[in-house]
């Protein structure tokens, strides 16, 4: 069978099973790994019965061995309603899982691309964040298990390749958002979308001046694939994310009018170490890649918007 193999890890999840149909469309073959924790067979319904497509339901937490010529890590829980479920296994995901998959690598001579985050910035103190920015993490906070899991990621990546040569790509995500989010997501779009469609109150955390970025999720994966077909020299990190700057505010009053709903709006404590501002400085992607976002908010939002209605109606059927 013709093409490459690529292996990716948390490919049933959102962004993944983008990723898994992009491969796919160039012509290239996918292994999806995933434990379906926060993935869903669902998600890569539409790719099963291709043969170029396989799923494995395998937590990489324990070693795989596999045939393949390239690897994108995106594995873990990535909202903090499900990677605080069960931190020490969030921490596992991050790095254990980057250590076996960084052996299959090794082995394997395959290049591998690390889904890293913003959350490594933690609150910043630097705005809009670039890529030399070390970050302000809290370590013992409730966000750690994620933010510091996925810095150490980031550390055991370069060290492979400063110990042995591996062919290394490191994408930090900024929000990232749009169609096969579950209604149980827990982030910030998915929350107001359903609320807004349900009726419900829509909950702010805090005043709603804490600001965020919001990148449509094709924009995203067509700059992973991108970022893994760069030079070996280029091995990041780099922000990949739109620079478009919305408070949560702006963002719940854009949801309301776009769904024509009566939802009030309520506030609700601002939970702890939740970042105040986030936006990415993405000059490097645009130099590197020559790529930046091609979907505006309202856009993205509305294809968003289509999917929730679905799966809310069918859920009511």
């Amino acid at each position: 069978m013709s093409g490459r193999r690529y292996l990716v890890t948390g490919g049933a999840g959102f962004i993944g099973s983008f990723l898994c149909e992009a491969i796919l469309a160039r012509g290239d073959r996918v292994l999806c790994v995933d434990n379906l924790f926060t993935g869903s067979r669902s998600n890569v319904a539409g790719l099963i019965g291709d043969p170029r497509f396989e799923l494995m339901e395998h937590d990489i937490v324990s070693p795989l061995t596999a045939e393949v010529d390239a690897i994108f890590n995106l594995a873990c829980p990535a909202s903090p309603v499900h990677y605080q479920h069960d931190p020490v296994q969030t921490t596992k995901v991050s790095v254990l899982g980057a250590i076996n998959m960084l052996e299959l690598a090794n082995r394997k001579g395959a290049p591998i691309l690390q889904a890293s985050t913003s959350e490594v910035y933690g609150d910043p103190l630097v705005h809009p964040q670039t890529e030399d920015y070390w970050g302000n993490v809290n370590p013992i906070g409730p966000r750690a298990c994620y933010d510091e899991g996925k810095r150490c990621a980031e550390t055991l990546f370069f060290d492979y390749r400063r110990q042995h040569g591996l062919q290394i790509k490191v994408a930090r995500i900024f929000n990232t958002y749009g169609p096969r989010m579950s209604t149980d997501d827990g982030r910030v779009v998915s929350n107001f979308v359903v609320q807004a469609l349900k009726g419900d109150p829509i909950t702010i955390y805090g005043d709603g001046s804490q600001t965020r970025s919001f990148c449509y999720v094709e924009d995203m994966v067509t700059a992973l694939i991108d970022l893994l077909a760069t030079p070996p020299e280029m091995t990041g990190p780099i922000n990949i994310g739109n620079p478009a700057e919305f408070t949560i505010r702006q963002l719940a009053e854009m949801v309301v009018e776009m769904t024509a709903s009566a939802s009030p709006i309520v506030h609700r404590p601002l939970p702890g170490d939740d970042p105040r501002r986030r936006k990415p400085d993405i000059t490097l992607a645009r130099q590197v890649l020559d790529w930046e976002p091609a979907t505006g908010l309202p856009e993205g939002l509305s294809k968003t918007i289509a999917h929730f209605d679905r799966l809310l109606t069918e859920g009511a059927a």
